[in-house]
């Protein structure tokens, strides 16, 4: 089998598998006759299994390789393959894009979610549970501000600012305090921590030393019979 390795290159197709298996799908395309296709096709069917072990860890790794020969040969290959013929315009269909969403945030520190909670709230009858989602999103909305400000907030501020988000139809009870929100600088304190552990591993393996040391300068000689 003869290769024409100074043809125009082009766009490799699967380019994990080289351009030299995708010059041999295409000799093989242009084989005259189909036992000659298949017989050289099992043979590159077997040159991208050794190229790709990973293929193996793949369920039915046998089958995709053979779907990859198609794409290869652009769907012009015409052999005996063990499995169907994958279909062109599956391969080929493309999703629509999704669309970002473009709503605008009004307090973007609090996010689009708070919104939604407080129209979620708005449409509840039942004053009880009504009151206790009210309370749920204003903790929510304090924890969002600290996190996004890190720095303390007044619950006026949060209240304030349902009310506004509400447009009036959300308020909270009168002397009702919000959750504490402390912001913890975690990995500074993990730092500490750790340098106090290894201060006190080196403090006993000093402390160690020393021993064996005046215990070597008591008895330079070591044990005598």
């Amino acid at each position: 089998m003869t290769f024409d390795y100074n043809t125009t290159r082009k766009k490799l197709i699967l380019a994990e598998y080289g351009r030299n298996v995708q010059n041999m799908v295409k000799y093989i395309v242009d084989l005259p006759t189909k036992e000659e296709r298949n017989r050289y096709a099992q043979v590159v069917i077997d040159l991208m299994g050794f190229l790709n072990p990973h293929l193996r860890d793949v369920a039915d790794f046998k089958h995709k390789l053979w779907d990859h020969l198609h794409i290869i040969s652009d769907f012009k290959i015409d052999v005996d393959s063990p499995y169907p013929k994958p279909s062109e315009d599956a391969i080929r269909f493309k999703p629509a894009p999704l669309s970002y969403p473009q709503q605008r945030i009004k307090y973007k520190h609090y996010g689009k979610t708070v919104e939604l909670m407080i129209t979620r709230a708005k449409a509840i009858e039942d004053p009880a549970r009504k009151q206790a989602m009210v309370q749920s999103i204003a903790n929510f909305m304090k924890m969002a501000y600290v996190t996004w400000n890190k720095d303390s907030v007044a619950d006026e501020t949060i209240i304030k600012d349902l009310r506004e988000m509400s447009n009036g139809a959300l308020h909270l009870e009168e002397n009702v305090n919000l959750q504490r929100v402390e912001v913890r600088q975690a990995s500074n304190s993990g730092r500490q921590r750790n340098s106090s552990q290894n201060k006190g591993r080196q403090n006993s393996s000093n402390r160690n030393n020393s021993g064996s040391n005046r215990q070597r300068g008591n008895n330079p000689g070591g044990k005598r019979y």
